[in-house]
């Protein structure tokens, strides 16, 4: 059952939500990028892409546990292999491994989120001792924040000035500026106290970022504070994670499961994706 609330968070007109897509394992890091929504699927050893209709694609990864997807300013896209921490290089006909993050990822990779000069920002995903690790096109790694809360979704904002990161075992929100360099500073809370772990999160024009509650079965919109805007509830999923893209980057695509442990789903094809039309639409990286 899936109700939604989109308007306010108590009221307000509602819009029908399409199921678009099913038949796979578990998806995350979804990524709206010329004309289709690319997505991770990492118990499935896959990355999946479907379009407006719902044809899906697969591009398998064996012996690969794909999460974070990023796109460079060349169109390559980057995935991160959570397990054995490296960044792979798609150019759309080979996969190649692009760095072994082994030696400076604290924790196995997850999310992350790539910036107009290639620099790629990894979540590692750890609960107190999780980091955010930058890759520059040069092929030079660094940890430029520590100490976080198991680091999932990532955005940055229109002006390149912010990263704001989901923590999700903190429930909150959590800001850094880029610097220039592409080192974050002024680390501070967006927003805190939030009704479930989040997961995988999108920025739209107006500054809120709708994010994945995932224990709570719900994708709502937060703005900086924390006020909760808007809704959607998936009563007997567990909603994963979420972005903004298709025409006019107004369509919000959702990924939800049936389980929060994507292990205890290897083999299934229980996840899908669905979309809902908002009225605000998505802005800044990715």
């Amino acid at each position: 059952m899936v109700t939604q609330t989109i308007g306010s968070a108590t009221s307000g007109p509602r819009r029908s939500l399409a199921p678009l897509a099913g038949g796979f394992c578990f998806g995350v890091s979804p990524r709206w990028f010329e004309g289709l929504l690319w997505f991770s699927d990492a118990p499935g050893n896959a990355v999946h892409t479907v379009d407006l209709r719902g044809s899906m694609t697969t591009l398998p990864l064996a012996g690969h546990a794909p999460h974070g997807l990023g796109f460079r300013p060349d169109g390559s896209l980057l995935i991160s292999s959570s397990g054995d921490r490296q960044i792979l290089r798609y150019d759309g006909e080979t996969i190649a491994t692009l760095a072994d993050l082994g030696d400076t990822a604290p924790a196995d990779l997850g999310d992350m989120v790539v910036d107009d000069r290639g620099r790629a920002y990894v979540g590692c995903q750890a609960p107190a001792t999780g980091a955010i690790v930058r890759l520059d096109p040069d092929g030079n790694a660094v940890v430029c924040a520590g100490g976080m809360d198991f680091p999932t979704g990532m955005v940055i904002t229109p002006d390149r000035q912010t990263l704001i990161v989901a923590e999700s075992t903190g429930r909150r929100l959590t800001a850094f500026t880029i610097k220039p360099d592409g080192s974050l500073s002024d680390r501070r809370v967006f927003a805190d106290h939030l009704d479930g772990p989040p997961g995988g999160i999108a920025l739209d024009a107006d500054g809120g970022v709708w994010t994945s509650m995932t224990r709570a079965h719900q994708f709502q919109r937060v703005t900086a504070g924390g006020a909760v805007t808007d809704r959607v509830d998936f009563t007997e999923r567990s909603a994963v994670a979420c972005t903004l893209g298709g025409p006019q980057r107004r369509t919000l695509f959702m990924l939800s499961s049936t389980d929060t442990e994507p292990e205890r789903l290897i083999g299934s094809q229980l996840s899908r994706l669905d979309a809902l039309v908002v009225d605000i639409p998505g802005a800044g990286l990715p």
